[in-house]
């Protein structure tokens, strides 16, 4: 099992936390949803250090049962969706270096830690990403039912956006933790569309570039909603396509 070592972050290694922490917060400020912004507070970060996954494992574990699983790198679909179906969360323990500082093409400790984290403290959306891991696992054999759900992961928890209070709130964690991301989302040019379950599983989704699109909840309920649904797709003869249109396919070709 791999270790934080927290020993070993270098005085660099502190400084990046440091000054994106302060950057991404100033960027937030009304831009972020409330859960995520009680929950950075409840987590107890803070800018002067690199947040000890011990530490916030144990506030995690007391709040909503989850704990982070520290790793190297990317991980494949069985061993992602198998952490989120035990509430592990998979943080990277490497931060990106200052030559990195704007872009890097794996996901580091900021983004894992500062994007994700605060939202597990949440009750409904940790249930949320449990429901989704737990629904993954039993579809790992069926390229198809992945696509699927990576779409919703993508779409949602990497780059979702909620109405709250008549006002569109960011959510996701690659919006959260990238100044490049929020700027091209809050942008005239960016594309905001009311999130419908048929559309996003319709939609292809990378992380290899900013998002030419953004899905809107109009509510956190919608977001179990979608999870449930999805399950019950996977589970019959039929495909969502846009506007809730139910088209059957041959069980074979899933």
């Amino acid at each position: 099992m791999l270790q934080q070592h927290y020993d070993r972050y270098t005085t660099q290694d502190q400084l990046v936390w440091k000054v994106l922490f302060d950057r991404q917060t100033a960027l937030l400020h009304k831009r972020a949803c409330q859960a995520f912004a009680d929950g950075l507070q409840r987590i107890g970060f803070h800018r002067n250090a690199i947040p000890n996954f011990e530490e916030t494992s144990e506030r995690l574990r007391k709040a909503t049962g989850w704990q982070l699983e520290p790793v190297a790198g990317m991980l494949n679909d069985a061993e992602f969706f198998g952490l989120l179906a035990q509430r592990k969360f998979p943080a990277t323990v490497w931060i990106r270096s200052m030559e990195q500082f704007d872009f890097i093409e794996e996901p580091d400790l900021f983004h894992g830690v500062f994007g994700h984290v605060p939202l597990l403290m949440d009750k409904a959306f940790a249930d949320f990403l449990h429901f989704l891991g737990h629904v993954a696992a039993q579809h790992l054999d069926d390229a198809v039912a992945l696509k699927r759900l990576e779409r919703l992961y993508g779409f949602t928890v990497q780059f979702g956006l909620v109405e709250e209070n008549g006002s569109t709130r960011m959510y996701g964690a690659g919006l959260l933790s990238s100044s490049g991301e929020i700027h091209h989302c809050i942008a005239d040019a960016s594309t905001r569309r009311p999130f419908d379950l048929g559309t996003v599983l319709d939609t292809p989704y990378s992380e290899e570039h900013l998002q030419e699109q953004y899905f809107v909840l109009p509510n956190w309920e919608q977001l179990t909603g979608s999870v449930a649904e999805l399950a019950a797709l996977l589970a019959s003869d039929y495909e969502l396509k846009p506007g809730k249109q139910l088209v059957e396919i041959p069980r074979n070709n899933k």
